[in-house]
């Protein structure tokens, strides 16, 4: 069989969300309905934290699977953040964080927050004129009076400065951010633009023009921006999201070789994201409403001198699961091989068939024997996961 179109498969099966053709919650649903139930709608909404692994050989779905998880996820209200370790560098977690940070829009969460704090104070932010402030809606209705900017500021200090999941600096930042949007306290637009720009860890910025507004922060370097991620992630709750989702693709470039790649890791850099690897590990249950999901190569797993196994003090941690029988879906690390081998039996394969017949015009579901045919290639290493849906697809195409 030719190699699979991810693209294409991509656009079948995953938008919209309620259109899966997997609506029986097998095949790949079977791990990620049982994610989404056990870890979007309670766990990590409840305030827990958790990092899961996925790997497979090429073209067993990993690229697929981090869509579709992040596509329920933000289902599930969460924001979500993707990118490839082939366009952030992994060995520096403070690069890490800039890349999460620039895609969560902060200024939409701390907008929902300013909505939250006028709600406090008896207000809905709802009544108030579009491009109207509130401090403006409330000094045109005679109530901006000194005591109503005094509750204001009181408030603010209530829900950032005295928030025990914020660091102090992160929190000052933010409520001066959200003063802003309320209108009150006054914050000039250059100093706004500082603001952000020292959140998202531009080296640019002199610490100098921060404490002339009255605070102090240091610098976010790799030591410490493990620390502002949960912060940054308490923002994103307090602006009312179930919390923060980021799926992270392509780490097997860790031991990549090729002189096509556009980064390359030396032996320290890939020690180093080894190394940052297992400190995330042993910091996040400090953390709260994040969830991580890397997806590998098996390569990563494969080369025992250069991938995780020739990193103890990681490989300790991501591979303590006892392997049983069925597929564990509990497990850390997920082998989407091992998936597809259990899951795609040959009446899923007609089940998917079916679901895709209904939607192209003059097309029919595979028989029984087709749908074992492409079973066997699964079995057989052939074909991974979006494979055994584009066969199916194709499939469905050629009976006409």
């Amino acid at each position: 069989m030719a190699d699979y179109d991810e693209n294409a498969v991509m656009q079948v099966t995953t938008a919209p969300e309620e259109n899966l053709p997997e609506k029986s919650g097998r095949g790949i649903r079977f791990l990620t309905d049982f994610w989404e139930e056990k870890y979007l709608q309670e766990y990590i909404r409840d305030g827990g934290s958790k990092i899961k692994f996925v790997t497979g050989r090429r073209g067993s779905g990993k690229t697929y699977f981090l869509q579709l998880m992040s596509a329920l996820a933000r289902k599930q209200d969460y924001k979500t953040v993707q990118f490839s370790a082939r366009d952030v560098w992994m060995h520096d977690f403070r690069e890490i964080y800039i890349e999460i940070f620039r895609q969560c829009d902060i200024l939409d969460c701390l907008e929902a927050v300013g909505n939250h704090l006028i709600a406090e104070m008896g207000y809905d932010h709802r009544d108030i004129p579009e491009g109207m402030r509130f401090i403006d809606y409330l000094s045109q209705n005679g109530m901006g009076d000194a005591l109503t900017r005094r509750e204001i500021r009181t408030l603010l200090k209530q829900l950032f400065l005295d928030n025990p999941l914020l660091d102090n600096n992160f929190a000052l930042a933010c409520s001066m951010l959200t003063g802003s949007i309320l209108g009150y306290p006054v914050l000039e637009e250059q100093n706004r633009e500082l603001l952000l720009a020292w959140l998202e860890g531009d080296r640019t910025v002199k610490l100098s023009q921060l404490r002339a507004m009255g605070f102090y922060p240091s610098r976010i370097t790799k030591y410490n921006a493990r620390h502002m991620l949960r912060s940054l992630a308490e923002i994103i709750r307090m602006g009312g999201h179930s919390g923060l989702f980021i799926a992270i693709d392509d780490l097997e470039i860790l031991v990549s070789r090729s002189s096509l790649e556009p980064v390359h890791y030396t032996k320290m850099k890939r020690e180093d994201t080894y190394e940052s690897i297992r400190q995330l590990i042993d910091d996040i249950d400090s953390m709260k409403n994040i969830m991580f999901l890397y997806a590998f190569d098996r390569t990563l797993i494969d080369d025992e001198n250069a991938g995780l196994k020739s990193y103890q003090a990681l490989w300790m941690r991501i591979q303590n699961e006892i392997l049983g029988e069925r597929f564990n879906r509990f497990a850390d690390m997920s082998d989407l091989d091992r998936l597809a081998a259990q899951e795609y039996t040959p009446e899923v394969i007609i089940s998917i068939s079916e679901s895709l017949a209904g939607r192209q015009k003059n097309t029919v579901p595979l028989d029984h024997e087709k749908a074992e045919g492409i079973v066997k290639q699964a079995h057989a290493g052939a074909v991974g996961i979006p494979g055994l849906i584009q066969a199916a697809m194709q499939e469905v195409r050629d009976d006409v």
